[in-house]
Parts: structure tokens; sequence; C-alpha cells
């Protein structure tokens, strides 16, 4: 950890690390992608970016993350979301600018439509939407589907670490009740989307799906042509920063 984090308690007496960098303005609050924590690349580019412009920013932990409390398996999007919304309702007030990378944009979406009256823009970065359903269950094979049901976990290798995935099949069944792409997603507010065409992890039509759905007019999708996944260059970075300078 760059310094010690502060705690708030969510649901089910959950332990939510965080770190909040006061200012001005409205507050940036990002929520990061599943199995990331908020030491990562962008959540820290964010933070340093805030700091310069004087801004309010809230990096955190999902529970079972980093330096939050429980177990990475026991974790659903349910549970991360009700963390996220823990985290603005208890360290923040005024109106937000939220940035989501990967389940992260999935987070936020959920977290924008549960907070709809404080949220002045979205950011989304590979958004990914649904995918416990398109990218998990239904890519599975029967074999591992049944050991889904059968041992409750799947070990699915990352590309991004040594680690393997976690995959629960309670974060799967969970996952039914907060699809987005198949009905509107009903908010307003200005939304910038970035996605790279190269990104193996999570289709970049995606972006285009969820720009379609939502029913604000304000909806800008940029292609990275060379961009993977994590979209975390130098020059990515910057194109976060712009987007977000468009907001103050």
């Amino acid at each position: 950890m760059t310094n010690k984090a502060d705690f708030i308690t969510s649901q089910n007496n959950r332990n939510i690390a965080y770190h909040y960098s006061p200012g001005s303005g409205p507050t940036v609050v990002f929520c990061g992608g599943y199995m990331s924590d908020m030491e990562g690349t962008k959540a820290l580019f964010l933070e340093k970016t805030c700091q310069e412009l004087g801004l309010s920013y809230i990096r955190f932990d999902y529970s079972g993350h980093g330096s939050s409390s429980e177990k990475f398996e026991d974790g659903t999007i349910a549970t991360w979301s009700e963390d996220a919304i823990s985290i603005i309702d208890q360290v923040s007030d005024g109106p937000l600018i939220v940035i989501g990378s990967s389940m992260g944009g999935w987070i936020g979406l959920l977290t924008c439509l549960a907070r709809k009256t404080r949220i002045k823009a979205f950011i989304g970065i590979a958004v990914a939407p649904d995918f416990t359903r398109e990218l998990m269950w239904d890519q599975y094979s029967d074999g591992i589907r049944e050991t889904l049901k059968r041992d409750g976990i799947y070990l699915d290798p990352s590309d991004y670490s040594d680690e393997p995935y976690r995959v629960s099949y309670a974060l799967i069944k969970d996952g039914e009740n907060h699809i987005l792409l198949n009905k509107p997603i009903e908010l307003n507010c200005p939304v910038r989307l970035f996605h790279g065409l190269e990104d193996k992890s999570v289709p970049h039509e995606y972006s285009a799906r969820v720009a379609e759905k939502l029913t604000s007019e304000d909806v800008i999708v940029s292609y990275k042509k060379l961009g993977d996944h994590r979209l975390s260059t130098e020059a990515d970075l910057e194109r976060l920063k712009q987007a977000l300078l468009e907001f103050l």
C-alpha cells in the first residue's frame, strides 16, 4: 500500500478499505476491475490527477479485494455494488463523477443508477456489464459448468496474473439479477466510453452496446486501434484525464 487505508462498514459488516483525497468540486470515484485493487495504475493516476486539479477523489477495494475484509469468492455483483454505494454514501456528498474500469464499468453503472441525482458524469474504460453471463457462463463448456455447480468454484486462468480467477457459482447466479444490456439504461448524464480494439478480455462491441442502451443523448465512444484491455499507457491515461477535464 502507498499509505494506510481508512475503512467504512458496508452491508453485513464488511470492512471496505479506501483512500480519500479532499478537494473541491465534484468528487471523482474510481471503481476497479475484477480481482483488481486500489493500488492499480489507473486508480493511482486518477488520485494524482485529482490532487493536481484540487478535486475530491476516492479509490477503494471491494470486499474480498486488496485490504478489504471477506473472501474474494464470496463476492458477487450485488455485494460489490453495495460496497461502492456505501463508499459514496459514507465518504462523500454532493455531485459525483464515477469512473469504472472493466467490471468496474458494470459496478459503476449500477452505482450511478442507484444514486442518479448525484451523478454529474460517468466515464467507462472497457466496460463489462453482464460479463458473468456473456463472457463466463455462456462461454464455458459443459464440464466447467458442472464443476461450478458441483464445487461452487472454478479456477479460470488469467491473462493478467499468475493467480487464476476464482469464479464462484454464486457470482454467476447473482449476475443474472443485475443484467443491463437487455433494456434501456436510465442514465441521462454525460457519458464517455473508452475501449481498445485489441481487447482480448471484453469485446470492444460492449461499449457500443452500452452507448445504445443509455437514455442519455450525451454519449461519446472512443476506440484505440492498438489498445488492449487495460488502456493504461501514458497516452491512454492522458485521454482519461482530458475526459475528466471536460466535466469540470
